[in-house]
């Protein structure tokens, strides 16, 4: 939990975990026993282990006894995109796909701009997300709008929160992620315009100069305090939104070498720990 050194809550995105290959119940176990507070859970395993002849029910038992809490989803259904038709289908799935989420006892899911979205304008984003958060909150679910660095449209946090103004949607959130808004040259400053009970969750990771920005990757990925993001500043900024909510460790790197899996989890958390500390939030305010 957050406290005076660390005002954040730790959360553990399992993609960091994707090269040991575990399945749903195993990335509970790991991130509790590292000691987060957090998963991030994706749909994917979620429904290959459903499809295995897996229980919900007995997952959220599971969960809560290992005393870990399942703050946000990863999904990927075309809630924005632009063909009706896949439109459709897209919100069929995110019905569906909700419903176990509430059953599960996760109170929100990412909803980025997935599919085809080339040509889409702010009053096409904000229409649709409305009508999802709208779905969402009657099962129980808060969808929370992604920006993708790499997307056609909505890759800028200022087109995220264009959207979020136009969406009618006053109370509705965002998702920040540091590495998008390297990629998407999306300005860290403008954290500085959000109050805090806007951002739904915080994507914690770092990036390398090299490769550079034009074609630097989601596996270039680096535990964060490795690489030139500004993460100092961006916990300052966090800090002074008042957003106490999750930073969830978001990597893909695709081989840790001799680490296992309780080893690569651990180092996470000492890394997002120390990145995001008061220490480190102070020093940025001196800079």
């Amino acid at each position: 939990m957050g406290d005076a050194l660390f005002p954040f809550q730790t959360c553990l995105n399992a993609s960091t975990l994707f090269p040991y290959k575990l399945d749903i119940r195993e990335q509970l176990r790991v991130a509790a026993e590292a000691g987060y507070d957090g998963i991030e859970i994706w749909m994917r395993d979620l429904e290959a282990y459903t499809a295995s002849g897996g229980s919900i029910a007995e997952l959220k038992d599971y969960a809560a006894s290992l005393g870990i809490a399942i703050p946000n989803a990863i999904a990927f259904f075309r809630w924005a995109d632009m063909s009706e038709t896949a439109r459709h289908d897209g919100f069929a799935q995110a019905e569906r796909e909700m419903k176990m989420l509430a059953e599960l006892g996760c109170p929100a899911v990412a909803a980025p701009p997935y599919g085809d979205v080339d040509g889409a304008g702010p009053e096409h984003f904000a229409a649709h997300f409305a009508e999802l958060v709208r779905l969402g909150r009657s099962m129980g679910v808060e969808p929370y709008l992604e920006f993708w660095g790499r997307a056609k449209r909505l890759n800028r946090l200022e087109d995220a929160v264009a959207v979020l103004d136009l969406s009618g949607i006053g109370d509705a959130k965002l998702l920040l992620d540091p590495f998008h808004m390297y990629v998407g040259g999306s300005r860290f400053d403008s954290v500085g315009t959000l109050s805090g009970d806007r951002i739904g969750i915080v994507h914690a990771n770092d990036y390398p100069a090299e490769p550079p920005r034009e074609t630097i990757a989601d596996r270039d990925r680096v535990f964060p305090g490795e690489g030139i993001a500004p993460l100092g500043r961006l916990a300052r900024l966090l800090c002074d939104s008042g957003y106490g909510g999750y930073l969830s460790l978001e990597l893909f790197i695709e081989n840790f070498g001799g680490r296992t899996a309780p080893d690569t989890a651990r180092y996470g958390l000492d890394c997002l720990r120390k990145a995001f500390s008061v220490d480190h939030i102070e020093g940025a305010r001196s800079t």
